[in-house]
C-alpha cells in the first residue's frame, strides 16, 4: 500500500512537486476539472437549492476511475490544487467523485512551487474551504442560467446559433460603446504654436510653446503679426525637484497590460506562459489582484539591490491591495527566487520572467529624482500670451536603472521633455521662426485587449481568473474582432512667421488608423442593443459588479450562495419569458436606409444567416407570384451601422463578369467567407488592397496565375484508381489526404513522390487501425 497521493491539476505541476517530494509520494493529475454540468441540459435543479446536477464528462471517466484506484492504495490522499476558488472546486469535485473520507484527506495549499512552499504546506495541511466552493458554484450556475435563458432568445430574435453571457455580455457593451464614441466624436481644430529662438551666443536654439492655442485662423494671423516687430526676453527660469516613484509588483491585471504594452502579448498568452512558468516553479501564483510581498521576498530583493547596485537604490516598500474583496489569494506575481536571474525555457518564458523579475526589483527601489527646469518667454506688448520651454533631467535614476512602467496613452506627445539650454533673466533672444500648426483634438481610442481588462477591473466586473478567458469567448463568437482600421486622409494648414514674413501651407496627414485593436462585428452590435433593449439591468455595469461582490460574501461566510441566486432568478426568469412573449414586425438590428431608385423598393441592412446583408424589396408570404427580395453581403471593413444608400446599392452590382481567361469567364463576388474571383470552378481569395467592384482583368489573372503556381507547389502525387487518394505538400512537410481525412508519412520508408498505390494505402490502414491517442490539456475550466 502507498503511503501518499498527492493530486494536481495539471502533468506539469505534478511534474515539478514530484522532484521535491520523496519516494512516499505518488504525484498525479486530474488534468483540471473532472465534473461539470450538464453539457446539454441547464443542470440545475431549481426545486432544489438551485443544486448543480454534475457528471463526469467521457474523455474524464477513464482517468477518474484511475485515481479512484490509486487513492484506494493510498494511506494519505493529497488535495493540492490551486489556492483560489476556481482551485478549491477542483478539490471539493475530486473529494466527492473518488469518494474520498475526511479521515485520509488533506487539503494543501502554496502560491509557489518550491521545495519550501510544498513542505510547508504538508505541514500545515487544512480542510476543504466549502465556502470558496460556494463561491465558484454560484458563478458557475449564475452563468449557466443567464446562457441558457439569454441564448435560445438570441436565436428566436436575432439569429439561430448565438450566445450571451453575464460578464462577456458586458464587455462586449464596453466595445460597442467606444465605437460609438469614436463614430459620434467631432474633431475640434486649434492651432499650436512653436517658436525657436537663437540665443545671445548666436547658434544655441530655444524650442518653445505659446500658452495658448487659437481656434481661429485669424487669430493665429493677426497673433503672427504682431510677433514681427516684437521683442522676446526671458521672463522666468524656475527649476523645481520632482520624484517619481516605482510601480507596485505585478498582479493579474496589470502583468496582462505590461506584457501587452512591451512584449507584445495578447491577454490569452500571458496568461499560458505564466501558466507554465508558475507549474515550472519560476514565479508565484499568476491569478492574484494582491500587491503584498512575504518578508522573504522582501528580503531577497534587498540583497539582488544591495549587491547590484548599491544600497542608495534600495527602498523599503510594503504595497497594499486596494480593490476591495481581493480574493486571489495573498502575495503579487513575483520570481521564486529572486536572485535568479535567468532561467531555461522557450524565448517568450524568458521575456515574461525577465519582465515579472525587474518589475519586482524596481518595486522595492529607491525614487527616481529629477530636476523640471520651466522657462519663461515673454513677448513685448503681450500680458497674457508668453511661450514656456520645459526640460527635465535626471539628478538620480534609481529605479528607472531597472524598469519604467509603459502606458497606453495615444495622445501626441506635446513636448519634448530634454535637457534646455542655459539662459539668464532677462536675456534678450532673437526669433528664428515661429510655426503654428493646425492640430485636432483626438478621438477616444479603441481597446486594445490589456487596456479592456483594465477598464473592467476599474468597474469591478469580473475577477483575475475571469479576465483572459471572457476576452478569448467574446473574440471567439465573434462578436468583437481585434483587426485594424485604414484610417482617412485629413490636410491641416501650417502657418510660419520666419524672416518677417507669413508663409501658409496645406500638408495631409493619415487619422484614425489603428492595427490589433478591439472593434465590434455588426452581430456584436445587435447583440448588444438588443440586450440593452430588453435586459438593461443585467448588462448594467454596478450590477455586475455587485454580482462579484456577492460572490465575494459568499465566499467569506456571508451569504448562503442559493439565496443570492434565487434573488437574481426572480427577477431574471420573467423578464426572459416577456421578451420571448414579445412580437415586433422587423427583424431585430434591421436598418432602413432608403429607396432603390431603379426599382422604387425599400433598401435594408440586418443580420443574415452568414452575417450583415442588404436586402431590396420585402418579401410578401401572402403573393407567392411576388418578386422575392434580392441580398447582397457587406464587404469586410462596412458595418450595417455606418453603411450608405449608396453603398449599399453598389452591392447589387455583384457578382460582375471582369472578363474572359483561357476561354473561361471570370467573375468578381463577395461570399460568406469574404471577396473573391471565380475562374474555371475555383474560387481564389481577393485581397483586402483590392476591390470586387474594381478589380481590372489583369489584377484578376495574376491572382488567379498565383493560386495555380501555389497547388501545384503543393501537388506531389495522385492516383487514377482511386480519385479522392493525394500526396500533398502541407505546412509540416507531405502528408496523405484519403476521403477528406489527413494521414502521416512515416519518416522511415520510400520518398513521398515514391510511393506506390499499395504502399499509401497500407500506411492508411495501419493509422486507421492504431489511431493516435487524443493529447490530454491541462486546461482549466474558467467559469
Amino acid at each position: 500500500m502507498q503511503k501518499n497521493l498527492v493530486i494536481v491539476e495539471s502533468p506539469a505541476k505534478a511534474k515539478t512537486i514530484e522532484k521535491f517530494l520523496g519516494k512516499d509520494y505518488k504525484v498525479l493529475s486530474s488534468y483540471g476539472h473532472i465534473r461539470d454540468l450538464k453539457a446539454k441540459e441547464i443542470g440545475i435543479d431549481f426545486e432544489h437549492d438551485y443544486a448543480p446536477e454534475y457528471v463526469i464528462p467521457t474523455d474524464k471517466k477513464k482517468l477518474v476511475t484511475e485515481l479512484k484506484n490509486e487513492a484506494k492504495k493510498a494511506e494519505m490522499v493529497w488535495l493540492a490544487s490551486d489556492e483560489d476558488r476556481e482551485g478549491e472546486a477542483i478539490s471539493w469535485h475530486l473529494f466527492e467523485a473518488l469518494n474520498l473520507k475526511p479521515e485520509n484527506t488533506k487539503r494543501i495549499v502554496f502560491h509557489e512551487i518550491t521545495k519550501t512552499a510544498i513542505l510547508h504546506a504538508i505541514e500545515t495541511p487544512r480542510d476543504i474551504n466549502i465556502d470558496l466552493v460556494n463561491a465558484q458554484q454560484a458563478r458557475r450556475v449564475l452563468d449557466r442560467i443567464v446562457g441558457f435563458e439569454l441564448s435560445p432568445v438570441l436565436w428566436k430574435k436575432v439569429k439561430p446559433a448565438l450566445s450571451a453571457g453575464r460578464v462577456q455580455s458586458v464587455a462586449v457593451r464596453l466595445v460597442v460603446e467606444r465605437e460609438r464614441e469614436i463614430n459620434d466624436f467631432v474633431s475640434e481644430a486649434a492651432y499650436r504654436v512653436i517658436a525657436e529662438f537663437i540665443l545671445p551666443d548666436g547658434t544655441t536654439i530655444l524650442k518653445a510653446e505659446l500658452n495658448k492655442r487659437f481656434k481661429e485662423k485669424k487669430d493665429v494671423v493677426a497673433f503672427l503679426e504682431s510677433c514681427k516687430n516684437a521683442a522676446f526676453t526671458i521672463e522666468d527660469i524656475t527649476k523645481k525637484p520632482v520624484r517619481k516613484s516605482p510601480a507596485p509588483p505585478f498582479t493579474t491585471s496589470t502583468l496582462q497590460q505590461e506584457a501587452a504594452r512591451k512584449l507584445g502579448f495578447s491577454v490569452s498568452q500571458t496568461m499560458t506562459v505564466a501558466q507554465r512558468l508558475y507549474e515550472s516553479g519560476f514565479i508565484t501564483y499568476m491569478r492574484t489582484d494582491s500587491v503584498n510581498l512575504s518578508d522573504l521576498a522582501l528580503g531577497t530583493a534587498k540583497e539582488a539591490i544591495l549587491e547590484e547596485y548599491g544600497e542608495k537604490y534600495h527602498k523599503f516598500r510594503q504595497y497594499h491591495t486596494k480593490s476591495k474583496g481581493a480574493q486571489e489569494a495573498h502575495e503579487a506575481i513575483r520570481p521564486t527566487y529572486i536572485s535568479q536571474v535567468e532561467i531555461s525555457g522557450n524565448n517568450q518564458e524568458k521575456r515574461l520572467y525577465d519582465l515579472i523579475r525587474k518589475r519586482t526589483i524596481a518595486s522595492q527601489m529607491a525614487d527616481a529624482e529629477l530636476e523640471r527646469t520651466t522657462i519663461s518667454v515673454a513677448i513685448s506688448g503681450s500680458r497674457a500670451e508668453k511661450f514656456v520651454a520645459t526640460g527635465e533631467i535626471i539628478t538620480f535614476d534609481g529605479f528607472l536603472q531597472v524598469y519604467l512602467e509603459s502606458n497606453d496613452d495615444e495622445n501626441e506627445k506635446e513636448q519634448e521633455n530634454g535637457l534646455l539650454p542655459p539662459v539668464k533673466l532677462n536675456e534678450t533672444l532673437s526669433l528664428k521662426e515661429i510655426t503654428a500648426t493646425e492640430r485636432f483634438t483626438q478621438r477616444p481610442p479603441r481597446y486594445t485587449e490589456a487596456s479592456l481588462v483594465r477598464r473592467m477591473e476599474e468597474l469591478g466586473i469580473g475577477r483575475p481568473s475571469t479576465y483572459a478567458p471572457t476576452i478569448h469567448t467574446i473574440q471567439n463568437r465573434e462578436y468583437v474582432i481585434k483587426g485594424d482600421k485604414e484610417g482617412t486622409e485629413r490636410s491641416y494648414e501650417v502657418i510660419t512667421l520666419s524672416k518677417g514674413s507669413l508663409k501658409e501651407k496645406v500638408k495631409t496627414e493619415k487619422v484614425g488608423a489603428d492595427r490589433n485593436k478591439l472593434i465590434p462585428t455588426d452581430i456584436g452590435i445587435v447583440v448588444n442593443d438588443f440586450l440593452m433593449e430588453n435586459f438593461p439591468n443585467v448588462l448594467e455595469y454596478n450590477f455586475t459588479a455587485n454580482v462579484e461582490k456577492d460572490f465575494d460574501a459568499i465566499a467569506e461566510g456571508q451569504l448562503v450562495w442559493s439565496k443570492a441566486i434565487d434573488k437574481f432568478y426572480k427577477f431574471f426568469h420573467p423578464q426572459v419569458e416577456e421578451v420571448k412573449a414579445q412580437r415586433t414586425e422587423h427583424r431585430v438590428g434591421e436598418r432602413e436606409l432608403g429607396v432603390d431608385p431603379k426599382s422604387g423598393k425599400p433598401v435594408f441592412v440586418k443580420i443574415g444567416r452568414y452575417g450583415p446583408i442588404a436586402q431590396i424589396g420585402q418579401a410578401n408570404p401572402e403573393d407567392k407570384e411576388a418578386p422575392k427580395p434580392q441580398f447582397a453581403s457587406l464587404m469586410k471593413g462596412q458595418s450595417i451601422e455606418t453603411i450608405t444608400l449608396e453603398e449599399a446599392l453598389k452591392l447589387f452590382d455583384l457578382p460582375r463578369t471582369v472578363g474572359e481567361y483561357k476561354g473561361e469567364e471570370v467573375v468578381a463576388a463577395v461570399g460568406r467567407f469574404g471577396p473573391f474571383i471565380r475562374h474555371a470552378g475555383k474560387f481564389i481569395s481577393i485581397p483586402k488592397d483590392l476591390n470586387p467592384l474594381s478589380i481590372t482583368l489583369d489584377e484578376s489573372i495574376t491572382l488567379i496565375e498565383e493560386k495555380q503556381q501555389k497547388d501545384e507547389q503543393r501537388f506531389i502525387k495522385k492516383f487514377d484508381a482511386e480519385p479522392e487518394l493525394e500526396i500533398l505538400n502541407g505546412r509540416y512537410g507531405p502528408y496523405i489526404s484519403y476521403k477528406k481525412k489527413n494521414y502521416k508519412i512515416p519518416k522511415k520508408g520510400p520518398k513521398p513522390e515514391e510511393l506506390t498505390l499499395e504502399e499509401t494505402m497500407a500506411i492508411i490502414a495501419e493509422a486507421d487501425k492504431n489511431p493516435a491517442p487524443a493529447k490530454k490539456r491541462a486546461v482549466r475550466k474558467k467559469s
